[in-house]
């Protein structure tokens, strides 16, 4: 009896030439890259899944990652001294950050000019625990500030996952949606795969991202594959995802 195999669709095959706009590659800032060596590693493992522009997120967090111009920019130009010609010749980096909404996100607000992706675009995370209860004034102090936020890993913030509604609320105010890739596999639990199926599935994410900390991460998602839904879905995440980062 025959048996008719389908190919397997892989998510590096989607990658070439890709723009990762939220990653942890900048040395010894964050919980991402502990060394230049460590970083440098992180750089080659994601060029060789497709990545050609690379814009490090490093977290900005009061009480763990209190990072600034300087840290930021120290640890940028010390992984562009350490990379060689050819690797230099062949990607660009430009690092912004992940600002954590915590008491001091609006005082940083109104007081210093953000590390922001292209175009003004401001990546956001929240506490996995609970969102901050001025969340609606804290999204409408950000645009009236000129940047256009993006809620970082929406799927991975299980208070959502019975309360789909917010998702919808959190759109209506503007704020865009980035998506982790590892959370089209059971990395984060299943509880995180399903939200990120169902966001995708109702057209409510915006970008895609690696949110790369290690080479653990790398790994995973060399071996990621994907199912017909997200391999007709993703495609044009992807595109979009670039082609609004892009600098080249």
């Amino acid at each position: 009896m025959l048996q008719f195999f389908t190919k397997k669709t892989f998510l590096k095959d989607l990658l070439d030439g890709f723009v990762d706009m939220h990653s942890h590659i900048l040395p010894g800032i964050d919980d991402g890259a502990k060394s230049i060596a460590e970083s440098i590693d992180l750089i080659a493992g994601l060029q060789a899944l497709g990545v050609k522009q690379f814009m490090p997120t490093p977290h900005v967090m009061q009480d763990f990652y209190p990072n600034n111009d300087e840290t930021i920019g120290n640890a940028y130009q010390q992984l562009l001294y350490a990379l060689d010609a050819k690797t230099r010749s062949e990607i660009t980096i430009n690092p912004a950050a992940e600002y954590m909404l915590d008491d001091n996100f609006l005082k940083q607000l109104e007081t210093q000019e953000m590390f922001t992706l292209k175009g003004h675009y401001l990546l956001i995370e929240m506490s996995y625990f609970q969102p901050p209860i001025n969340l609606e004034e804290i999204i409408y102090k950000i645009k009236t500030k000129g940047y256009f936020p993006i809620l970082a890993h929406p799927e991975r913030y299980s208070f959502y996952h019975n309360a789909k509604e917010q998702y919808l609320k959190m759109k209506q105010l503007g704020c865009f949606f980035q998506l982790n890739m590892l959370s089209l596999s059971a990395h984060y639990g299943k509880n995180v795969e399903k939200a990120a199926n169902y966001l995708i599935e109702n057209d409510l994410i915006d970008f895609i991202a690696t949110d790369t900390h290690n080479l653990n991460h790398i790994k995973k998602l060399s071996n990621l594959t994907l199912n017909k839904g997200l391999a007709k879905k993703l495609p044009a995440i992807i595109e979009k995802t670039c082609s609004t980062f892009s600098v080249i």
